[in-house]
C-alpha cells in the first residue's frame, strides 16, 4: 500500500474520513467521493476540468466499445503486458476522465493512483467507481503529489506535459515518484521543425485560452459542421496536409478515430478542438530534449522514438528505468 502524505509539509495522512482527512499536524484536506482534494478549485486546468465534465463519455472505451483507441494506445506506447502488471503499484498522472484508468483497471490487476489537477478527477471516480478496490484518485499538482519519493513500479503520463507551465520539472516531479528499477512512460506534443507553430492552433490561442470556457466550447460547436466539411473537401482533393493546418480545428485525419458516425465525428471534433484553443499553457518539446531531461534525472532512457498504435496514429514516447 502506498503512504499517503500532505504534499506540502510530507507529514502522513493519518485520518481518512467520508468527507475529510487529516495529517499528523492536524492540517485538514476536503474528500469527496472518495476523492482527496489537495488543490483550489480554480487553477490552470480549469479548462480541463470544464471539458471532462462537458464530454464524460466521449473516450471511454466501454461506450465506445468499437473504438478501443485507448486500450490501443495505452499497451502500444507502453509496451507492457497484462499479466506483468499484476499486483504492481502504478501511477497516473493527468487522468482527465479516466479513459487510460479504465484500461488498467479492466485489463489487469494493478493498483492504480490517479491523479489531476482539475476536478476532472470527479468524472474519472463517475466512470471507473466499480474498482474503487484498486482505484486511489486524487486532486493534486504534478509538482505537489501526495505520495513519498520512490514509490511506485510504474508511472505513465499521457497527454499532460505540454499543459503544464514547467515541462523539465514536470518530468523530474515524475521521475521523483518512480523506485529504483521502476519504469516511466510520457507522451507528448512534439516539436517538428520551425512549421510546428504555425498553425490555427497556435495563432489564435492568444485569444481563446483567455475566453470563458463555455463562450468557446458555444463558438467552436456553432463552427463544426461547416470546417468539417471543409476539411474533409481539402484533404479529398489532396492538399489537406498544407491547408488544414490553417483551419480552426483539430486535425480529424492525424489524431480522431475512423469510422465514426456523424454525430461522433462532431462530438470527437469539438472535443478536440476545445482541447486545442482552450488550455492556458501549450508548450510542446523536442524528442531529443525529453530524452536528455530523462538521462539528467538519472533515468536509463529505453526507447525515444515515435509509436505508432490504433488507426495508424503516431505519439513521441519517452521510456525509460530508474537508475
Amino acid at each position: 500500500m502506498i503512504e499517503i502524505i500532505n504534499p506540502y509539509n510530507k507529514k502522513t495522512i493519518k485520518y481518512f474520513g467520508s468527507t475529510s482527512c487529516q495529517d499528523a499536524d492536524g492540517n485538514v484536506f476536503p474528500v469527496e467521493n472518495t476523492v482527496v482534494r489537495f488543490v483550489t478549485e480554480n487553477n490552470y486546468a480549469d479548462s480541463f476540468g470544464f471539458q471532462w465534465n462537458v464530454f464524460q463519455q466521449t473516450q471511454i472505451d466501454r461506450e465506445n466499445w468499437q473504438l478501443q483507441l485507448s486500450r490501443d494506445r495505452l499497451f502500444s506506447v507502453t509496451d507492457w503486458k497484462k499479466e506483468d502488471l499484476e499486483n504492481t503499484d502504478i501511477l497516473e498522472v493527468g487522468s482527465g476522465a479516466g479513459r487510460f484508468s479504465r484500461v488498467i483497471l479492466e485489463e489487469t490487476k494493478a493498483n492504480l493512483y490517479s491523479i489531476d489537477y482539475s476536478d476532472a478527477i470527479l468524472v474519472n471516480y463517475k466512470n471507473n467507481c466499480q474498482h474503487i478496490d484498486r482505484l486511489h484518485l486524487y486532486q493534486a499538482n504534478i509538482y505537489d503529489m501526495p505520495f513519498r519519493d520512490n514509490s511506485f513500479d510504474k508511472v505513465f503520463c499521457f497527454g499532460v506535459l505540454q499543459h503544464t507551465p514547467d515541462f523539465k520539472k514536470s518530468i523530474k516531479s515524475l521521475v521523483d515518484k518512480v523506485k529504483p528499477g521502476g519504469e516511466l512512460v510520457v507522451d507528448f506534443y512534439a516539436v517538428n521543425g520551425w512549421w510546428t507553430k504555425v498553425q490555427a492552433k497556435y495563432l489564435l490561442r492568444p485569444l481563446t485560452k483567455n475566453m470563458a470556457h463555455e463562450k468557446l466550447l458555444r463558438l467552436i460547436g456553432k463552427n463544426a459542421g461547416w470546417l468539417i466539411n471543409w476539411y474533409s473537401f481539402f484533404d479529398r482533393i489532396k492538399v489537406g496536409k498544407i491547408v488544414n493546418r490553417f483551419l480552426p480545428i483539430c486535425d480529424i485525419k492525424g489524431t480522431l478515430p475512423r469510422n465514426l458516425s456523424a454525430e461522433e465525428l462532431r462530438e470527437w471534433v469539438i472535443l478536440d478542438t476545445f482541447d486545442m484553443f482552450s488550455p492556458q499553457h501549450d508548450h510542446p518539446q523536442k524528442l531529443s530534449t525529453v530524452k536528455k531531461w530523462f538521462e539528467e534525472f538519472n533515468m536509463k532512457v529505453i526507447f525515444a522514438d515515435y509509436v505508432t498504435f490504433a488507426d495508424n496514429k503516431r505519439a513521441p514516447i519517452v521510456k525509460g528505468i530508474k537508475l
